[in-house]
C-alpha cells in the first residue's frame, strides 16, 4: 500500500473523530444535575450546571422545581455573590412522613436570581449552583428536576421533557439523577456524561489510526532499496 495512501486515510480518520467529538459535546450542553454523594435513604448534595448558550446574552435566571411526590424534609440552597435565593412552599394535601420528620408543607422550587447590575452566567460560560436535600427516597430510580432558564434577552427556555424508553432523546430534558444503593461520584452523574465517553473514545480510534498509518508509512520507507 502506498505510503501517501495509508498516511491520507489516516488523516481523514483522525478529523472525522475530531468532527464527532466536536458534535457530542456541543449536544450535551444543557441544564444538568449531578451528585457526589446521592444515596436511597440519605442526604445529598445536588449540583446544576447551567450553560449559558448565547453568543450575546448571559443567564440572569434559574428556577429549579423540587420532586412534589417525593418531598424532601430539608433543603439548603447556596449563596452564590451576585445572585439572591428564594424558596416557594405550597401545603401538602395530606401529612407526609420522611424519614422521622412529619411534612405538612414542602419546598417546591428554589429560584436564583442574578443581582442588577452583574453579569449573571456571561455569554458562552457556565455556572453550577448547589442544593443540599435529604432524606432521598427509597426504591426510587432517579428524580427529576425540571428547570427554567431566563436570558438577559428576555429568552426563556424550559428544561422539562421527560425522556422515554423507545423514543428520540428530547431536545430540552429534564435535569435527572440516577439513584443507586451504593452511589459513586461518576455515577451519579447524569445521562450526559455519555456523550465525552463517546468524545473520548472517537478521538482515541482516530489517534490508534493515525499511529498505523505512520507505522505502515515508515515500514514502507524503510523496505524501498
Amino acid at each position: 500500500m502506498p505510503k501517501r495512501f495509508v498516511l491520507r486515510a489516516a488523516a481523514i480518520a483522525a478529523a472525522s473523530a475530531l468532527v464527532l467529538a466536536g458534535a457530542a459535546t456541543s449536544a450535551s450542553a444543557h441544564v444538568t444535575v449531578s451528585s457526589p454523594d446521592a444515596k436511597p435513604g440519605g442526604y445529598a448534595k445536588l449540583v446544576f450546571r447551567v450553560p449559558s448558550e448565547s453568543e450575546t446574552a448571559g443567564t440572569t435566571k434559574l428556577v429549579v422545581t423540587l420532586p412534589k411526590d417525593h418531598p424532601f424534609a430539608s433543603v439548603g440552597a447556596q449563596v452564590k455573590d451576585g445572585w439572591k435565593v428564594q424558596k416557594t412552599k405550597e401545603k401538602l394535601a395530606a401529612p407526609v412522613k420522611v424519614g422521622d420528620v412529619t411534612l405538612t408543607e414542602e419546598i417546591t422550587t428554589v429560584t436564583w436570581t442574578a443581582v442588577p447590575g452583574t453579569a449573571g452566567v456571561p455569554p458562552n460560560d457556565f455556572d453550577e449552583f448547589a442544593l443540599s436535600v435529604g432524606r432521598l427516597p427509597e426504591g426510587v430510580d432517579s428524580l427529576s428536576f425540571p428547570a427554567v432558564q431566563t436570558y438577559s434577552d428576555g429568552e426563556v427556555v424550559k428544561w422539562e421533557e421527560l425522556a422515554k424508553d423507545g423514543a428520540d432523546k428530547p431536545e430540552h430534558p429534564a435535569p435527572a439523577l440516577k439513584l443507586a444503593a451504593a452511589i459513586t461520584p461518576v455515577a451519579a452523574t447524569t445521562a450526559e456524561t455519555k456523550p465525552d465517553n463517546v468524545a473520548r473514545t472517537l478521538g482515541g480510534a482516530g489517534l490508534l489510526v493515525g499511529l498505523l498509518g505512520l507505522g505502515f508509512g515508515l515500514r514502507s520507507r524503510r523496505a524501498k532499496p
